[in-house]
């Protein structure tokens, strides 16, 4: 008889339905970084526990190009996700991690948030990352098995007995089995198999008592068309059809919920060194149509830059959408979250050559200006990072899919402070940030952008309820990401950090369930609190409700006013809720770096010549700029007026008087607030032209 090959033999008794399912403590399913610090965890706890990644990397999108970590008040992330970034400190304190700038020359820019003073450091490379994870997983190798390209079988993949998961079953045959289950992907397959309630989409407002959720066309300022741009394959006429990702119907009434999704992208790792460069190349499948819009809106005279890099250390970035047309590949994802794994890949696919196909347009097409054209060219894909992938990020950003309707919901009103929970596992203290959704037609025919929104937050806790399950549903799962929210809640919470957190706190509820022996709706909740807290969780701290600004208008303050949405930005990026005072949704600011970097440039369309008193507005605080330039531009010349941003405008008024200058008619003249030779925060808001008397 002819013996089969040992390795043969192995891959038969993986798939032989007599097979033994492996077995351990804690089955967690999904390598992000919530699964990650949720393995470790059991492990640290002596527990056994397997991390079963469908990919054949772990870290999501913490190594997967996110590298800004995004968190608000970093003082709501303690335990292992603090760990980690502590530990990413600890790895570019070593002067051999720096290849393409010093250490020095990195922290003199202030680069999202980091000062070099603290012992965390909140920016990183890609490959970084996975250095860092892999590093921390070493420490607990003979409790965590890693199992890489194995995905939960979408039909027979969860084996319940009552309301306990038995087994999951992957596609390949392999179970695995134990008493205690954690779904940290970021779809949820695992949870929505176990028969557990899910939610896909924003809600009406009225569902849980909200006003930021549902379809937001008035509220949508942000990411926004500042010129008009026709949205028809022929220009005015509508029987020619629409342009690609436009849709041509009614998309509903504000307030009122929907099944669809804010928009998903890629977090590119790009750098502007030559030698580590890789410039952007036309994708064989290149469809013009695709960016047909893109190309009017240029051409309309939108200069804006329509990409976000924020610098990570070795002169690389991690690159975020920004403004009208960019990386997020609006309306397209709506049927993700319930595809079967084939859909989902061809709506991967579509994003990815959505976004390679829009990078080479803005760098080389002859339609857009030359100005964005060079822009685009000096950034290009680092080729030290996804060199198993082309350079091209491994995880799309999925910002949100399924969300569990779990014994909590956590709303619009703890995000704010207004309702606090008790059985606190961690905090959240993001801006509640949902990108736009979809795109339509006004009712003066022109294309907008509809469902981006960003408002602020207190530091909250995340309640325990939220990562369970009902408990008719499962009393052995918790689902740390795709965890029990509305959508502009978790428009909040899902930040890497938050996710980390989450992730620790549900190995730690399941070690205390299998010690107990009891039910997760079920244990010492005072027990559970105690060990949290031990191992350095941030489970709350005093902050104030979240006021109720009332935004000043523009019809409020008169004259021709320019608000910071309509400005020809360079950089700043950074928007801003919190301060009271402000003119329509928001201020911008620079974040206090990249000086001599940023402008914000206001251009008034005045009715008539003539002289105009000039004023402009921002948000006065401590951490201002004492010495902001702002030129204005008029009929007479230029002038350069220096403004304190320290000083508050005069009792009862919000305008900063300039000057008053002659003006021609039209959009001739223009002010612009730049940030060069300033310390301090630099705020961009509003510019008001008020004729003279």
């Amino acid at each position: 008889m002819k013996l089969l090959p040992a390795l043969l033999l192995s891959t038969l008794a993986a798939v032989s339905p007599l097979a033994a399912a492996d077995s351990y403590d804690i089955v967690v399913y999904g390598g992000s970084s919530g699964g990650i610090t949720a393995a470790i965890q059991a492990a640290r706890m002596g527990k056994t526990a397997v991390l079963i990644e469908p990919t054949k990397f772990l870290g999501g999108l913490t190594t997967g190009g996110l590298g800004a970590t995004d968190i608000g008040n970093k003082k709501a992330i303690g335990g292992m996700s603090r760990e980690f970034y502590a530990n990413v400190f600890k790895y570019y304190s070593d002067a051999a991690k720096w290849k393409q700038q010093t250490r020095e020359e990195y922290y003199a820019k202030k680069p999202h948030g980091n000062t070099g003073s603290e012992d965390t450091m909140w920016t990183f490379e890609p490959h970084a990352a996975t250095e860092i994870y892999d590093a921390m997983l070493a420490t607990v190798k003979d409790k965590v098995t890693v199992v890489f390209s194995e995905r939960l079988d979408l039909k027979k993949g969860v084996v319940k007995k009552g309301s306990r998961i038995v087994k999951i079953v992957m596609e390949s045959g392999r179970e695995f089995e134990g008493p205690m289950f954690i779904d940290a992907t970021y779809e949820g397959d695992l949870m929505a198999k176990a028969g557990v309630s899910y939610a896909v989409g924003r809600e009406a407002n009225a569902m849980y008592g909200e006003t930021i959720n549902g379809v937001q066309k008035v509220k949508t300022v942000h990411h926004q068309f500042i010129k008009n741009v026709d949205p028809y394959v022929k220009p005015g006429d509508p029987s020619s059809g629409v342009l690609p990702g436009i849709d041509p119907g009614d998309i509903g009434e504000d307030e009122t919920g929907d099944r669809k999704l804010q928009a998903y992208n890629f977090r590119m790792c790009t750098t502007d060194v030559p030698e580590n460069r890789r410039d952007w190349e036309k994708p064989a499948n290149y469809d013009e149509k695709w960016f047909e819009l893109a190309l009017r809106n240029v051409e309309a005279g939108d200069a804006r830059i329509s990409w976000a890099p924020s610098w990570m250390p070795n002169r690389k970035t991690d690159t975020n959408n920004n403004f009208a047309v960019s990386t997020d590949f609006i309306g397209q994802n709506f049927d993700y979250p319930d595809a079967d794994y084939a859909t989902r890949a061809k709506i991967w696919q579509a994003h990815e050559d959505w976004q390679k196909g829009l990078m080479w347009t803005y760098a080389y097409h002859p339609r857009v200006p030359e100005q964005i054209r060079a822009a685009f060219q000096k950034l290009g894909l680092a080729k030290d990072e996804f060199a198993d992938n082309g350079h091209w990020p491994r995880q799309m950003y999925v910002r949100e899919a399924r969300r569990m309707i779990g014994g909590y919901v956590m709303s619009e009103k703890n995000c704010k402070r207004r309702e606090i929970v008790e059985d606190s596992v961690g905090m959240g203290a993001y801006n509640m940030d949902s990108h736009n959704v979809q795109r339509y037609i006004t009712k003066e025919g022109f294309v907008r952008n509809e469902g981006d929104i960003q408002i602020g937050t207190r530091p909250y806790p995340i309640s325990y309820r939220s990562i369970t399950p009902k408990a008719g549903e499962c009393t052995n799962l918790l689902v740390p990401v795709c965890l029990s929210a509305s959508h502009i809640a978790y428009g909040s919470i899902r930040m890497e950090p938050v996710f980390m957190v989450m992730g620790q706190s549900a190995a730690t509820a399941a070690v205390i369930a299998i010690d107990s022996g009891k039910d997760l709706q079920q244990i010492d909740l005072a027990k559970l609190k105690e060990k949290l807290l031990a191992d350095g969780q941030m489970l709350d701290f005093e902050s104030p409700p979240m006021p109720e600004h009332v935004s000043i208008t523009k019809e409020k303050l008169g004259g021709i006013v320019v608000d910071d949405m309509e400005a020809e930005l360079t950089g700043f990026s950074s928007i801003g809720h919190t301060t009271p005072g402000f003119v329509g949704e928001g201020y911008r600011h620079d974040s206090d770096s990249l000086k001599g970097e940023q402008k914000a440039r206001f251009t008034p369309n005045l009715p008539a010549a003539g002289q105009y008193r000039v004023a402009i507005t921002y948000t006065a605080l401590a951490n201002r700029a004492e010495s902001v330039p702002v030129i204005i531009h008029h009929a007479d010349g230029e002038e350069k007026v220096i403004v304190n941003q320290k000083k508050k405008a005069p009792e009862k008024d919000v305008l900063i008087p300039l000057g008053t200058f002659r003006f021609e008619k039209g959009k001739t003249g223009w002010l612009e607030i730049r940030n060069e030779a300033t310390t301090g925060h630099v705020i961009i808001d509003a510019a008001q032209w008020l004729p003279a008397k």
